[in-house]
């Protein structure tokens, strides 16, 4: 009798299928270069279109841990153990992953952690997704009960300013946790044929 062998086969993140969100080319460099300046060691996201940009960056950089989560409640896990260890590290998710989080972002509150979080903002503007808006529109105020500030950003001219200002409050000193929410309006979340 034959024996099949098994392909092992593991879920990776292939950047080059979401290249469509290059068209988010700024807000994600500038995000990107705050991270740079204050030494930001890891990134912990799971992939997300609209982070599409921000997370190739990550990736691409040398200096930066790129870690991709199997859940958004990991990242507060990875976020405490970065700091424990002598390291920055920020997260990138969806407003429906900040759900997942609410328990797991104690932990940030209760040992006086920093982290800044990055959100691209779903259930909003030419949302195609019904299932979106319910967490979409309790995403701020949930963040700020869970301890965080929240700045949201509606144009990309003010991204650079807020990512410095939030890297600054999470890491200068002050162990805060700090949310950035971007506007739906500007994350590209048209899919192309074929995906």
């Amino acid at each position: 009798m034959r024996r099949r062998t098994r392909e092992r086969r593991l879920a990776t993140w292939d950047v080059e299928r979401h290249v469509h969100s290059a068209g988010q080319a700024g807000w994600p460099d500038h995000i990107h270069a705050a991270f740079k300046r204050h030494a930001v060691r890891q990134v912990g996201y799971v992939p997300d279109t609209g982070h599409a940009r921000l997370i190739e960056l990550c990736i691409t950089d040398n200096a930066i841990k790129d870690v991709v989560l199997a859940s958004e409640a990991e990242g507060p896990g990875l976020v405490l153990g970065a700091a424990l260890g002598g390291e920055r590290a920020a997260l990138l998710m969806q407003s429906s992953g900040v759900g997942n989080c609410i328990n797991t972002f104690s932990l940030l509150k209760n040992c006086a952690i920093p982290c800044v979080l990055v959100v691209t903002m779903r259930g909003e503007f030419n949302e195609f997704n019904p299932w979106q808006v319910p967490m979409g529109s309790i995403t701020e105020p949930v963040l700020r009960q869970c301890g965080f500030q929240t700045y949201r950003i509606e144009r990309e001219e003010d991204v650079a300013p807020l990512a410095e200002s939030a890297c600054r409050m999470a890491f200068g000193g002050g162990n805060m946790q700090v949310a950035l929410l971007l506007a739906q309006r500007m994350t590209d979340r048209n899919k192309p044929k074929g995906h």
